[in-house]
């Protein structure tokens, strides 16, 4: 039985209410325009509300995501942590931004040296967000997995609204939603699929409502297996699995290769006589994902442009 995909009608009430707002800068107490007398704009986010200086000019990202975002609408930074960065986001890896520590163990006095208005944390940081927030106002970011789409649209439209970019983000938001729309649609024929990754020459794989469930939930692909469970790190799946399994589209996820670990690539991993007789092998239909952008950075703007564009490409 198929496992039905979610309705993106939060993500569009998402969209529609970004467009609103930079429509008429007179709407919504939350956005930065609205805010201009205050100077502050009051932020809902993953552990409370927090009211954080408009277009503020000194922030500490603590989330790749976020800064992959920061970045793209041309938004500078403070200090970021030590991270294993896309080949997009190199820059930060140098010494031309501050290193606050790293995402799980941020460093205090780093972090009060430079003074921020802003600090953003999420995901692998959120844990930190009471000692951060004794610094300065902190938002967490964090997207909820089980309800992607909409999760990131209603984070991402939140970054729009302070710093003032709440048109450029809405227009990106509403392509993504209409994207997605047409996998969904290419999905509906395209038989279905497992979605892997590999670590150290292992493999463990990912059913809806997991940290890659979007693929399933939003995107619409039929999971092979329905009986996958929602752990962290996935179920562990040997070769036999996949042999017996015999998904039609092979998605894979190469952990080594995102965190810049030293191992054997899934490539090699999975080129063995139990896998190369599976449907997607023999059909051309195992799809190796942009790791670090699936891995490490996966609740940022870019990031799901391209997750959706990769799984476009598997189904189309």
């Amino acid at each position: 039985m198929r496992t039905p995909a979610r309705p993106l009608a939060v993500l569009s009430l998402s969209v529609a209410t970004a467009l609103a707002v930079s429509a008429c800068s007179g709407s919504g107490d939350t956005t930065a325009e609205a805010a201009a007398g205050s100077a502050e704009v009051t932020v809902t986010h993953a552990q409370g509300e927090t009211a954080v200086p408009a277009d503020p000019q000194r922030v500490v990202v603590f989330d790749v995501g976020v800064l992959s975002t920061l970045d793209s609408l041309g938004v500078e930074v403070a200090g970021v942590p030590e991270a294993t960065y896309p080949e997009s986001l190199s820059r930060y890896a140098g010494d031309e931004y501050p290193k606050v520590g790293s995402l799980f163990e941020p460093d205090y006095e780093a972090v009060n040296a430079l003074e921020p208005d802003l600090i953003v944390v999420g995901g692998r940081s959120a844990a930190v967000y009471p000692e951060l927030a004794e610094i300065a106002p902190t938002i967490d970011l964090t997207v909820d997995n089980q309800d992607f789409l909409a999760s990131f649209a209603e984070r991402t439209t939140t970054l729009g609204e302070v710093f003032g970019e709440e048109a450029a983000v809405a227009e990106r938001l509403a392509a993504i939603e209409a994207r997605a729309a047409e996998v969904r649609t290419a999905a509906e024929g395209a038989g279905d699929a497992l979605f892997v990754m590999t670590n150290a020459g292992e493999v463990s794989a990912y059913g809806p409502d997991t940290r890659f469930g979007l693929v399933h939930d939003e995107l619409g692909l039929t999971p092979t297996d329905e009986g996958l469970t929602a752990a962290d790190h996935g179920d562990a799946i040997s070769f036999e699995y996949i042999a017996e399994k015999d998904p039609d589209i092979l998605l894979v996820l190469d952990r080594d290769a995102a965190i810049g670990e030293s191992g054997t690539a899934a490539q090699q991993v999975l080129d063995n006589e139990l896998v190369r007789g599976t449907t997607a092998w023999r059909g051309d239909d195992v799809h190796h994902l942009d790791s670090t952008v699936w891995y490490v950075a996966p609740n940022g703007l870019p990031s799901v442009e391209q997750m959706v564009e990769e799984v476009a490409a598997a189904v189309e």
